[in-house]
């Protein structure tokens, strides 16, 4: 039995979503559509090197600072714990 698809909700800054809406205008397509198979492709092609993923990361604007939010909302108890996403 297949797995069932999950949902992920991604957030462009300005930049990004204009370039992502001018290639959806090029290609005659969705846009969320689009952003799922660029999405897909770029994670087939990523090997799971923990030195890569890592790079990847910080090179991410604001990583660092979003990360201390979502610590600091968890030390406040806000949130998801993992066990309640995982089916």
């Amino acid at each position: 039995m297949p797995t069932p698809a999950r949902r992920v909700n991604v957030t462009l800054d300005e930049a990004h979503a204009e370039k992502l809406a001018q290639l959806a205008a090029r290609s005659h397509m969705q846009e969320g559509t689009l952003a799922r198979s660029l999405l897909s492709t770029a994670l087939d092609e990523i090997a799971p090197d923990a030195a890569r993923l890592t790079e990847i990361l910080e090179s991410t604007p604001g990583a660092w600072e979003k990360t201390q939010i979502g610590l600091r909302q968890a030390e406040r108890g806000e949130g998801t714990p993992l066990d309640d996403l995982v089916p």
